[in-house]
């Protein structure tokens, strides 16, 4: 395992380490509204700190860029944080969310680290090197048609604006597959394209921090990732799409915007 994935891998259980520990008092837990339909718990800002402080210990003049302490730092290394992704599935006891930790090296995905702390599944990749589950390497799903496909997405809810289109691409897609997901956390939804449990993946109006780990995974177990309108800009316009690159080929179409 590369020494820089090894660290981030130990960031990634710490802060686990701290979200299992929550799960037992819910309701005690103290979280604020950031935004419409957006949340912050403790747990969050807890997870956060113990993260970056495993990483700045290793590589003190390393970047941060985090979701609730912002950007600290400049360096051609750059890590990019999401401490609980799916907040509002762990405060509701909804067992779906996940610690998402990838480094930038000059502004290019490098290592990632998708980790599940109550399945305890480790998600890893190296660029160059492959992804790996729990140690084991991963390749999408290899489905060639569509009406064959297990999907999901996710929906706009902090920009409404944007539901409309969401909602129009969700009713072309529905009618053209199996059936669609919606589980409330993109790392684990990339993750999962990775490693073969679904066969695509697509949101709009996400962060760096939401899709970033979750990208290069996608991208070293053989998938393609863009944005929806069919660019390799998904890291800054927050609209992804991710599968194997048959089933992309065929559900880009479906979802594309100008």
């Amino acid at each position: 395992m590369h020494p820089m994935l090894t660290i981030a891998v130990r960031a990634a259980r710490r802060g686990g380490t701290i979200i299992q520990r929550a799960r037992s008092r819910l309701h005690e837990i103290d979280f604020d509204q950031k935004g419409k339909q957006d949340y912050v718990s403790q747990v969050d800002r807890d997870s956060e700190m113990a993260v970056i402080d495993t990483l700045l210990t290793a590589f003190p003049h390393h970047a941060i860029k985090a979701e609730e302490s912002g950007e600290q730092g400049e360096s051609d290394h750059e890590w990019v944080v999401d401490p609980l992704d799916g907040t509002l599935n762990f405060l509701h006891g909804y067992n779906r969310f996940a610690i998402s930790i990838a480094l930038k090296v000059k502004g290019r995905l490098d290592q990632a680290v998708v980790y599940d702390p109550v399945m305890d599944d480790l998600f890893t990749a190296s660029r160059g090197m492959g992804a790996q589950l729990n140690g084991q390497k991963i390749r999408t799903a290899n489905r060639s048609n569509l009406s064959q496909c297990l999907l999901a997405t996710g929906f706009p809810v902090r920009t409404p604006n944007d539901m409309a289109s969401s909602l129009t691409s969700f009713s072309e897609v529905l009618p053209r597959c199996s059936d669609i997901r919606r589980s409330g956390a993109a790392s684990l939804d990339l993750a999962y394209v990775a490693c073969g449990h679904l066969d695509g993946y697509w949101e709009s109006g996400l962060k760096e921090w939401d899709v970033a780990a979750g990208s290069l995974l996608v991208q070293e177990s053989g998938g393609l990732v863009g944005d929806l309108s069919g660019t390799e800009k998904h890291l800054d316009t927050g609209n992804i799409i991710a599968a194997n690159p048959r089933i992309y080929k065929q559900l880009l179409p479906l979802i594309k915007t100008e």
